[in-house]
């Protein structure tokens, strides 16, 4: 038994306090929730915007790109503030920023007001996502997959519970209400909850994971010069984009079919077919984080990646042959969603996984950027159309995309990790994840670093 396992305390060995990450885990579902309007519920203030002041839509989502780029980029400076001084402190600021945010939108009369709020609620939303992605991965080591997931979710989902609240007070208030009203109330719930989030010490973690984690807690810097973690951040680029490019243009394919409005009646309930699309997407793209997260941790993060992958590639496929058809279109655009939202929960876990505990939000707030590379990358889809005029070419480029994401899971991913962890790894339950091992002087774990980093 190595010399880390015998001078690992005992509350540890044995699953101290189980109660108290259920508790993190759920305050960071809420928060989470708490935020998911600023990307949401958006678009349900476009059109009341664009009738007030008449600036046009493009200027208006120019906003929306701004709040996209600071809540993506800047997760991994929100990361290393947390890794450094802790949760609470980060979700504070970030409760604060996303109500201002939301106040300052409801009595912005000019653009750069409104970029300037964009940016404002970037922020503060990522420094929320960015934490309680990460303290899930702390507490839940033994079931990173789950917890990452179930956490993403409420951000995927989160929205499903005000829309129609907020879309009521836009009716019968305005929008300037609306903004007012819910950025006070979400900023102070985030407020309140940061007060009861903390990371977890040396021996309050369960351990009895199925799966190898690396013993040696990698800093950001150690991470970035491991192939392993670029060929995840390829990985994550190529999904985000096919995803995005399939998911973000669901609106305009639709309107392009000529389906729109036509009324689909599936289990009894009869909508028109982007609506229920819509409807039926955003459910689907929450529920898929918690399951393959879950299924991640019981088979193991690559071969659930090339299932999922896989999935989504081949719905991709099938949506752009019979997507024409009403049915098939809300059929297949729900597979869609459903093999894409998980890329938030298997990255940032199999990320934990390789790169250990500690430093685990700053380093899953790097990979994050991924998304913000891709999303650079949808516009072309537009380009591409207006190019070739048929969705066909976009709806291939999408599918190979992840395709090439599943095959690397399996013949580059996998083997890569294997290499790296297999000397400098041990099961989970034979480790301490949020300290750093006993090594016996620095420079030997120093040594194990830079051995895992370049045996990959």
């Amino acid at each position: 038994m190595s010399e880390s396992v015998l001078n690992l305390p005992k509350s540890y060995l044995s699953g101290a306090a189980p109660k108290r990450r259920w508790l993190q885990l759920l305050i960071g579902i809420v928060c989470m929730a708490m935020i998911a309007n600023l990307q949401y519920g958006w678009t349900l203030f476009v059109n009341p915007l664009d009738q007030k002041y008449h600036w046009g839509k493009a200027a208006i989502q120019t906003a929306f790109f701004i709040f996209v780029l600071t809540e993506t980029w800047l997760v991994p400076i929100e990361g290393y503030l947390v890794d450094r001084f802790g949760p609470k402190l980060v979700v504070m600021s970030g409760g604060l920023l996303v109500g201002l945010a939301w106040i300052i939108n409801a009595f912005a009369d000019t653009l750069p007001m409104l970029y300037l709020a964009a940016a404002i609620g970037g922020v503060g939303a990522g420094a929320v996502y960015g934490t309680c992605i990460g303290n899930a991965l702390k507490w839940f080591p033994d079931r990173r997959g789950f917890a990452a997931g179930v956490t993403a979710a409420g951000f995927g989902m989160g929205s499903a519970l005000t829309i129609i609240p907020i879309s009521g007070v836009i009716k019968s208030l305005g929008y300037e209400a609306a903004f007012l009203y819910f950025g006070i109330g979400q900023g102070f719930v985030v407020l309140v909850l940061s007060f009861f989030l903390k990371a977890p010490q040396g021996g309050q973690v369960s351990g009895g994971s199925k799966l190898v984690q690396s013993k040696i807690n990698f800093t950001w810097r150690e991470m970035i010069k491991s192939p392993v973690f670029w060929v995840m951040y390829v990985m994550f680029v190529l999904m985000a984009a096919g995803g995005l490019i399939a998911t973000a243009q669901l609106a305009p394919i639709a309107k392009d079919f000529k389906i729109q409005d036509i009324p689909v009646t599936i289990l009894g309930l009869t909508l028109p077919v982007l609506t229920f699309a819509l409807s039926l997407d955003r459910v689907f793209n929450g529920l898929t984080r918690p399951f393959f997260g879950w299924i991640s941790d019981h088979i193991g993060r690559e071969n659930t990646m090339f299932i999922a992958f896989g999935m989504e590639a081949l719905g991709i496929v099938l949506l752009s042959k019979f997507g024409q058809d009403p049915f098939w279109f809300v059929i297949l655009s729900g597979l869609v969603f459903f093999g894409w939202g998980e890329i938030y929960s298997l990255f940032p876990s199999t990320c934990g996984d390789t790169f250990g505990s500690k430093y685990a939000t700053t380093n899953a707030g790097l990979l994050y950027t991924a998304k913000g590379t891709a999303s650079a990358l949808v516009p072309l889809s537009s380009m591409l159309v207006a190019a070739s005029g048929s969705w066909h070419v976009v709806f291939s480029l999408a599918a190979g995309m992840n395709a090439l994401a599943a095959v690397m899971a399996i013949l580059v991913l996998k083997p890569m990790r294997a290499r790296m962890q297999s000397a400098h790894s041990l099961p989970f339950h034979d480790v301490a994840p949020a300290v750093e091992p006993v090594h016996g002087s620095v420079s030997l774990a120093q040594d194990e670093r830079i051995d895992a980093l370049t045996q990959a």
